[in-house]
């Protein structure tokens, strides 16, 4: 599965990461993937792979790093400011999008799959 992460510097793109991550029961450090473009960590029944593209200058880029050949089918991808490798990204499953409201964070899921949408049909029964 693939989710875009949007929002701007500071919404919560990577601290939702983290508590996704704590969540799913990854014990080690979770660390910003700014610099160096990704971080992966492994599950026990899939990876997780966070990208913060902040930095990229060109979507080409995104081809350069061997990104586009990641996904074994096994694999979760989470890929903050998405619009840095526009035209070279995986299409999304789900679109995650923060904002920052007063002091507090505000988030909208939206489905842009069949898969998407099953995945927060079956999140949503559980909240």
């Amino acid at each position: 599965m693939t989710f875009y992460l949007e929002g701007d510097l500071g919404a919560g793109k990577t601290t939702l990461v983290r508590g996704l991550l704590r969540a799913l029961g990854h014990e080690g450090r979770v660390k910003s993937p700014t610099y160096t473009l990704a971080e992966i960590y492994s599950l026990p029944a899939f990876e997780v792979y966070h990208f913060d593209l902040y930095r990229m200058h060109d979507p080409r880029e995104w081809l350069d790093a061997g990104f586009r050949d990641i996904s074994d089918g096994r694999a979760v991808s989470l890929i903050e400011w998405p619009e840095k490798a526009a035209g070279w990204l995986p299409p999304p499953d789900v679109i995650i999008r923060l904002t920052i409201a007063d002091e507090a964070r505000e988030i909208e899921c939206e489905a842009a799959s069949l898969r998407g949408a099953h995945y927060l049909e079956s999140f949503c029964t559980l909240c």
